[in-house]
């Protein structure tokens, strides 16, 4: 009798575990997952709330000189990859849900690297100015932090209208 109980709770459990795993493959094939694991900015248009700032970063400046994942990933692996599956998970959290601002908007934690890697790949040209806003804020309980997308809106996905 025992055996049997077991046996129709592992058949239960078992049954319960190749759904999920069945919905989650399905959804990964369909959101077409695995282009998301590439540094291909056309992964970036699987979503069409994208498709204007592909279109903008085609005609932007930075467009010969760094993708999607140069400015908006940190350049460390493991960060990388941190970030990547933060992103993942939010992304399709928003999208299964619907529940993303239109037009799309970046997260405090997404722009905090995108201004780091501006600041790593233009180094030389901006330590002045990184150093003199990091002082004169330096002791101050503040959220405004040097942002260089403040004054170069149009530098990565071009002219915003």
């Amino acid at each position: 009798m025992q055996a049997d109980r077991t046996s129709r709770v592992l058949l239960l459990l078992s049954v319960v575990v190749g759904i999920f795993v069945g919905l989650a493959a399905f959804t990964f094939h369909y959101a077409e997952g695995t282009s998301y694991l590439s540094s291909d900015p056309k992964a970036c248009v699987n979503c069409h709330v994208m498709r204007e700032h592909y279109d903008g970063w085609q005609k932007a400046s930075h467009h010969a000189a760094a993708t999607c994942v140069d400015c908006h990933l940190p350049a460390a692996l493991i960060p990388k990859l941190w970030a990547k599956s933060v992103n993942g998970y939010r992304h399709s959290k928003a999208f299964t849900l619907q529940d993303f601002h239109e037009p799309i908007r970046i997260h405090e934690d997404n722009a905090r690297i995108l201004n780091a890697n501006c600041v790593r790949c233009h180094r030389e040209l901006v330590s002045e100015i990184v150093h003199d806003a990091r002082e004169t804020r330096r002791g101050k309980e503040t959220s405004d932090r040097f942002d260089c997308v403040r004054c170069h809106q149009a530098v990565g996905h071009g002219p915003t209208r």
